[in-house]
């Protein structure tokens, strides 16, 4: 069962290829064929026929034509079995105790992004990355597919997953990070964020590669690690390179043998080595904790350190009011980059390294990534502490967190530095929608004196001499800033709410409440004094009722928000269309995917919920309807798969229009009924209503023919209303 084809015919395979591969560049890319066609032919030949007889077809094959699908987003997914980590150590004495119980394996800690890859039937149905400790992680099945060496068909027809690592080769690494502009610092960066790329033509360009380092199957799994990882190579996985060690006392044998691990004579970037034992059985006994498995364990090399001068610390003030802390030092290249800073994450850390400008100390990369002081020689303790804000200069506090470290606020509410960021949250599109509002505009407009509150915003009127005077602004953009405000002015309960800034309280809970105080700021209000159980709402937990009293009890955000209330007004069209139940999609799950032509996504969004439907961000059995535009990708799989009705555009605009026209249609019955409540008293009627994409639809009645009168009015038929090609119908 585990070795369904000879190594032989792996290795042809892969030299296949391989030579094809080059075959394609020299002839596609460099106009310089370095085979005949007729060479190509045999070549692609054999490759398909060892792919018919093995089963096994690798993601890099040539015979494979790997689509470059784009997400709008990547779909959480929880793990069958949670993903672990390894116990870790720096010592070598605690892996020569760890080896001396029992067989064990010892191979490469590579250093990429941890993934998990699904085979069902013999196909690679999915891939998942480690993600939130190791619980949920993302499908990247689209990218995973463009990997160089995935096998995409296997001969196994058993269920099982394969953890492995998903990386980036130093060699492909410097030829992908010149031709990005030399963006990224490490292959780890550049392989994790192209495994989350939503184009997977992108991906695609990056080079990446899967080493698998393990086989889940309650069905498959062989009693040995070795015996697993023999199963994995012999079915077309890159395995990470591993030695394989009997249980020894001798403790020369393992130094030799974690010696022999050279990570610079490695092609790929690695952190470590892991140690794992063989026993399969033994190794579950063990059981493990609630951060990593008891049956192997992870050696972290030592950080190379780099001698430097401590110059400084430097400040800033975030949107909560913590100040964090970043050591200054004179530039120090490491791994290739240039490092001259280093985030310091509390005062306690700060007092334990004593510094003194000039001081010598010496600094590292934490897992080749992220720039550490480690230590200071001369601890000369002489720099003193600015305890002032950098921002408005007032003086700074020290708080305590629940960890029990040390942090520096500022306490000052009017900071310009905690004002403009929630400012500029408060103006966002998706919120109250402000153009012109940005947050360097916002922080030249505060540092005027011109915005204090939310409120001082629709006042801004008064400061037209100032605003058209300032840097970037004239008399037109100042015009169109105040219309923007002004409309702003009349507003849904749901954006103004999103855009209080009320910690979790976003756009979706915003329409719950809403949806569930029918648009009355008034009624929220009165709730919460009353002490509403806001935990019975979908979807909100204790947190979100917490902190929605907490908020609102918060003084000092009162007077940021309070005087809001005397400039807007709350219109609830949107909240009385939310329960529209005059259309087929009322009360319905819909989710949107693909690029529309005639909304956006904020727009489909709004347009469903007028609708009376529930949007949703992603596709599950409990899904009424998918609407899906050009490149729908994975979405409209799953629908299909899950058996939902998926629309075009088109045929949204339909059911919608379709439904109005009937709805006329009863008004025109009825317009025709001398004796009916809804007849008109003219002889001749017209029903007039907008469509989907603006256009008027008038029907026009008689009531002595009871026919539509035609005479100088122009006519639509139904295909064309329907495909979005009508125009305005005109009455004369």
């Amino acid at each position: 069962m585990f070795a369904n084809y000879n190594q032989t015919a792996l290795e042809r395979m892969q030299e296949l290829i391989e030579q094809l591969h080059k075959a394609d560049i020299a002839y596609y890319r460099d106009d310089a064929p370095m085979m005949s066609d007729r060479e190509y032919d045999l070549l692609m030949d054999e490759l398909k026929d060892i792919e018919k007889k093995t089963g096994l077809v690798l993601s890099g094959s040539p015979t494979q034509k790997v689509s470059g699908e784009i997400l709008e987003e990547l779909t959480p997914v929880r793990h069958t079995k949670p993903m672990l980590s390894a116990d870790k150590t720096k010592s070598v004495e605690d892996l020569i105790r760890f080896a001396s119980k029992q067989k064990v394996l010892l191979s490469w800690k590579m250093d990429g992004l941890t993934l998990v890859l699904r085979y069902e039937n013999g196909e690679l149905k999915q891939a998942i990355t480690r993600g939130r400790e190791g619980i949920i992680g993302e499908d990247v099945t689209h990218t995973v597919r463009t990997f160089l060496n995935v096998p995409l068909s296997i001969p196994i027809r058993e269920s099982f997953e394969v953890r492995g690592e998903g990386v980036i080769s130093w060699k492909n690494f410097e030829k992908v990070n010149l031709s990005l502009g030399g963006d990224y610092t490490h292959p780890r960066n550049l392989a994790a964020g192209s495994v989350r790329k939503l184009d997977a033509s992108e991906a695609k360009k990056r080079m990446l590669e899967f080493w698998a380092f393990e086989l889940v199957s309650d069905q498959l799994e062989p009693d040995s690690k070795l015996a697993q990882q023999q199963f994995l190579q012999a079915n077309g996985f890159s395995v990470v390179p591993f030695v394989f060690l009997n249980a020894m006392r001798d403790e020369n044998t393992i130094r030799d043998a974690i010696e022999g691990f050279d990570p610079k004579g490695f092609a790929y970037p690695v952190d470590g080595l892991i140690m794992e034992y063989d026993d399969i059985t033994y190794g579950k006994s063990l059981g493990a904790t609630g951060h990593h498995e008891n049956r192997l364990i992870a050696l972290k090399w030592n950080d190379e350190l780099y001698e430097t001068q401590f110059r400084g610390l430097e400040l800033a003030t975030t949107r909560t009011g913590m100040v964090s802390i970043t050591g200054l030092f004179d530039p120090v290249s490491i791994d290739g980059s240039t490092v001259s800073r280093a985030y310091l994450h509390n005062l306690d850390i700060l007092d334990a390294f004593q510094f003194g400008v000039g001081d010598k100390i010496k600094v590292y990369k934490a897992n080749m990534i992220i720039p550490q002081i480690a230590e200071n020689e001369t601890m000369s303790n002489t720099y003193q502490l600015p305890m002032c804000c950098p921002c408005c200069g007032e003086p700074l506090t020290v708080r305590k967190t629940t960890g029990g470290t040390r942090q520096l606020f500022c306490e000052n509410p009017y900071c310009t530095a905690k004002l403009v960021q929630k400012f500029t949250h408060f103006c966002e599109k998706t919120r109250m929608n402000i153009e012109g509002l940005s947050a360097t505009t916002l922080e030249k407009f505060i540092g005027h004196g011109w915005i204090h509150n939310f409120g001082d915003l629709y006042d801004l009127a008064q400061h037209h001499d100032e605003i058209v005077q300032t840097e970037g602004f004239g008399e037109k953009s100042y015009l169109r800033l105040q219309a923007s405000i002004e409309k702003s002015r009349h507003c849904t309960l749901a954006k103004f709410i999103a855009g209080l800034g009320i910690p979790m309280v976003g756009r979706h809970a915003g329409r719950d409440l809403d949806r569930y105080f029918h648009g009355s700021w008034e009624a929220f209000e009165k709730a919460i004094q009353e002490g509403f159980d806001f935990t019975q709402l979908p979807d909100f937990g204790q947190t979100m009722h917490s902190n929605i009293y907490s908020w609102y009890a918060d003084e000092e955000e009162a007077k940021l928000w309070r005087p809001l209330l005397e400039k807007v007004s709350f219109i609830k069209e949107d909240s009385t269309m939310m329960n529209n139940t005059n259309n087929p999609f009322a009360g319905k799950t819909v989710v949107a995917t693909g690029k529309l032509e005639g909304y956006t996504r904020d727009g489909i969004q709004m347009k469903l919920l007028s609708l009376g439907a529930k949007p949703a961000s992603s596709v599950s059995k409990n899904t009424d309807y998918l609407i899906v535009g050009e490149k729908a990708g994975s979405k409209l799989t799953k629908a299909q798969t899950l058996g939902i009705t998926v629309l075009t555009e088109a045929e949204l605009i339909a059911r919608i229009v379709g439904r109005r026209l009937s709805v006329a249609r009863q008004q025109h019955e009825a317009a025709l009924d001398p004796l009916s409540e809804l007849a008109p008293a003219a002889d001749v009627c017209f029903f007039a209503e907008h469509d989907a994409y603006g256009f008027l639809l008038i029907l026009v009645c008689s009531r002595r023919s009871g026919r539509k009168a035609r005479g100088n009015r122009r006519c639509v038929s139904k295909s064309k209303l329907f495909s979005g090609e009508s125009e305005a119908i005109r009455h004369n």
